[in-house]
């Protein structure tokens, strides 16, 4: 039984590492996402009954490799048998090729462009014709080999609601007849943010859960940081890709140090920074030299790492070069107009320039209706107002920040933080 399950545990780390290929290599022979993963699917059950008897193959990703060419070679021939079924498959793949001509094709040219059938197979999961929600659970999916209940219990769902996304998604890139590729000229662009975009809330979901008892998930965090990796080997040329990277990297170095041995959130200001991840932080400043490297002004990501090079090079939460931090704020706002850019300068100021002139910041971004329900502006003013001795004010902030966290972690803390200025 434990060789069993040892097996099985290695047939999903297998799965993880290879399903994007597979299903990518296959998407371009059946121009069918749903298709592909059916058929990468069908080689999955395979290797799940067979290995545990015979062992792990030498070359387990080309063994599903494979194993479900040959099942969509199966379905191919069945389908010209058939006139009711596999129209679709049989109209993309040449009906006048015969099949073992093909067979022969489809194998000498398996190993070919299998970079640029993953960068297809993202570009397509990450399509701006589905919801950011859809992007995500499609991303995880096919990209990232998770399964349906996998991605259910990270994000606190039910797993007939991820299932029934999952079902049209690919069902809404099959009516579209997204071609599968990567898009060039004009059109790379916003795509390429597309998929930077669905990479990155699935680090932020796992960075700070935005419900539930825990304040991280770390499964996701390393899954978003698989993924951009991934990306940057296959796109090197772009920057914001590197940028992406080296955020992640940067802001995953002080996972270990968030929460406290009971689970409890710690401030930035509070962590023990010899804790931090080095070997993360290298790897994140790595990732910035690249994007520098490029030449071209920062983009988004770009600026965001240099954010969080700040922190990481401060020995100290004083020692942080917080002058500059509200530049690159500044910088960023320029970019991307959003509320929460300004609440997050609105707290550096604080810190370059003293509370008095983070409070009227404060003040004037309570009347956007965009910050009504969160969180994190009342937590801001809390703190700038204990900094100013209004206790009693500072204490009603926190409160209202508490009613307003949805993570139970963060509701608890800001609790706390308002009983502490009651007391005397």
């Amino acid at each position: 039984m434990v060789g069993a399950v040892r097996i099985e545990d290695t047939i999903a780390r297998v799965w993880r590492a290879e399903a994007a290929r597979i299903i990518g290599g296959l998407t371009r022979l059946v121009r069918d996402v749903s298709l592909a993963e059916e058929f990468a699917q069908d080689a999955l059950v395979v290797a799940l009954e067979q290995w545990p008897r015979t062992g792990l193959p030498e070359n387990p990703g080309a063994w599903l490799m494979t194993t479900a060419t040959h099942r969509a070679l199966n379905a191919l021939q069945r389908a010209r048998r058939s006139e009711t079924t596999g129209a679709t498959l049989v109209h993309e793949l040449d009906t006048q090729v015969p099949l073992a001509e093909l067979e022969a094709a489809l194998e000498a040219r398996m190993d070919s462009d299998v970079a640029d059938d993953v960068l297809r197979l993202l570009f397509a999961a990450c399509h701006p014709l589905l919801s950011k929600e859809a992007r995500v659970t499609l991303t995880l999916r096919l990209v990232g080999g998770l399964s349906t209940a996998e991605i259910a219990r990270a994000f606190l769902t039910l797993e007939p609601t991820i299932a029934q996304r999952i079902v049209r998604a690919k069902k809404t890139l099959g009516e579209a007849r997204v071609p599968f590729e990567v898009p060039r000229g004009a059109e790379l662009g916003p795509r390429l943010s597309s998929v930077l975009e669905v990479v990155y809330l699935i680090f932020n979901e796992g960075y700070s859960a935005t419900a539930g008892e825990d304040l991280m998930r770390p499964a996701l965090m390393d899954e978003a940081v698989r993924l951009g990796g991934l990306l940057a080997s296959l796109a090197p040329q772009e920057p914001e890709v590197h940028g992406l990277v080296a955020l992640m990297h940067l802001q995953a170095s002080r996972a270990e140090t968030r929460t406290d041995s009971n689970g409890e959130p710690v401030l930035l200001a509070d962590q023990d920074r010899s804790r931090w991840n080095r070997a993360a932080i290298s790897a994140g400043l790595e990732a910035l030299s690249l994007a520098a490297a490029s030449g071209e002004a920062p983009g988004p990501y770009v600026l965001q790492a240099e954010l969080a090079a700040c922190h990481a090079r401060a020995v100290t939460i004083d020692a942080t070069d917080w002058v500059r931090i509200v530049e690159l704020y500044t910088a960023l706002l320029e970019l991307v107009p959003s509320v929460v850019i300004e609440l997050n300068r609105a707290v550096a100021v604080a810190r370059a320039q003293g509370p008095e002139a983070a409070l009227e910041l404060l003040d004037a971004l309570q009347m956007k209706p965009e910050l009504a329900n969160y969180h994190l502006l009342p937590s801001a003013r809390a703190d700038v107002l204990e900094r100013l001795g209004r206790k009693p004010e500072a204490r009603v902030e926190f409160l209202r920040a508490a009613a307003l966290a949805q993570n139970v972690r963060q509701k608890e803390r800001l609790e706390l933080r308002a009983a502490a200025l009651s007391v005397g």
